[in-house]
């Protein structure tokens, strides 16, 4: 781990209404889309969004789907062309932020068509471009909904649907270049949503936590995230409206994602999860709260040191074990059933890794589809 690299994004407001938050953020644009999802569209924070806009707003997309399919990106990238767009505002969960991110790709290297945008896609794993092309437009300023912390970073993933599969653009500039988080933007995301998201975020901290390579800065602020997630998604469980218990837990969601600047990568669980996604479409937090307890199972053998600090931050015991009481607490699920994938699917499910990262990356060695298949089992 000899290299830090911080992506390409000026700012973090934090603790602040949306309408105090926002217009310092597109005073220098002229022309502004936004860019959510159809469930939102008509909620309040989205009022209060186009109202922090104003009269800058020329545009707006709400057709972005699960997982970022191409259509909706190349759609949405057709519509900051014709408007002419100097800032993207992205509310919504990840897929609309991976969405804006990957469209703005697709405005930037003249991507017009699938075969283009799916051929820009990179492997997992790929570093980020050094901050050398000043002057790309549009730029986004992301209003997250979710805890899935795809604000913070500078890759993006989409899905081809007919293949059933993610890929990958990544930039150093497509990071959002400025980030609001308010609570109160959290309010209207279903619960399940909202706390699965916040797996996700236990699972960016965990894997980095349980790394065969780690760096301290990684390690400080991945547990970091961890002991703040431990209490706060319990108490939105408990509480939904509780505005402190929501914002604590968008700092650690942001905390969570900090070892990756590190070199630290993940690993299995989050592999895994691009593979339920793409080809069956279960939501990223689901994808975490099936995964990472296997996963932790799976790699026991080899990191089971690393596993106790995780186990003893989530109530004690085995890794696997404290992941599933703690998931199973909020409500959530930890099996395949659950998200209706049946036992007959496993084989085929497994056969769709490339042998790339972060499966690769995973600290016990997965060594082909056997491996992938051996730990899908684990989420019966």
């Amino acid at each position: 781990m000899t290299l830090h690299a911080w992506p390409a994004q000026q700012r973090v407001r934090h603790g602040e209404p949306v309408a105090r938050a926002l217009p310092p953020e597109i005073e220098d644009c002229e022309r502004v889309v936004l860019v959510t999802t159809r469930s939102l569209a008509r909620s309040r924070i989205a009022e209060a969004t186009r109202g922090a806009i104003g009269t800058r707003l020329v545009g707006e997309f709400s057709a972005m789907r699960a997982h970022s399919p191409v259509e909706d990106v190349l759609a949405l990238a057709a519509l900051l062309r014709e408007a002419r767009a100097d800032r993207v505002v992205a509310l919504g969960g990840g897929s609309v932020i991976d969405g804006s991110k990957t469209a703005c790709h697709a405005v930037w290297r003249g991507h017009t068509d699938a075969a283009a945008l799916l051929g820009s896609a990179v492997s997992r794993g790929t570093d980020a471009a050094y901050w050398v092309e000043p002057g790309l437009t549009p730029r986004i300023v992301a209003v997250p909904t979710t805890l899935s912390a795809a604000e913070f970073a500078p890759n993006a993933g989409f899905t081809d649907l007919a293949a059933g599969r993610k890929h990958r653009a990544q930039h150093a500039m497509q990071v959002p270049i400025a980030v609001v988080l308010d609570p109160e933007a959290t309010l209207e995301t279903p619960g399940e949503l909202l706390l699965s998201s916040g797996i996700r975020a236990v699972d960016h901290a965990a894997e980095r936590l349980c790394a065969t390579k780690r760096a301290p800065f990684s390690d400080a602020v991945s547990r970091q995230a961890l002991e703040m997630l431990a209490v706060a998604l319990p108490a939105i469980h408990r509480k939904g409206h509780d505005l402190e218990a929501r914002g604590a837990a968008q700092q650690a969601m942001w905390l969570s994602v900090m070892g990756g600047w590190a070199g630290v990568p993940v690993g299995a669980s989050h592999g895994i999860g691009y593979i339920l996604g793409g080809a069956k479409g279960v939501p990223h937090g689901i994808t975490s709260c099936l995964g990472l307890p296997a996963v932790m199972q799976w790699n026991a053998p080899v990191n089971a040191a690393q596993q106790k600090v995780v186990a003893d931050i989530l109530g004690g015991g085995e890794g696997h074990g404290a992941l599933r009481r703690f998931i199973r607490g909020l409500g959530l699920p930890t099996t395949l059933a659950e998200v209706g994938i049946g036992l007959d699917e496993i084989p085929a499910l497994a056969a769709k890794w490339d042998g790339g990262p972060p499966i690769a990356t995973n600290p016990r060695r997965v060594e082909g589809a056997a491996d992938v298949e051996a730990i899908l089992r684990l989420m019966v």
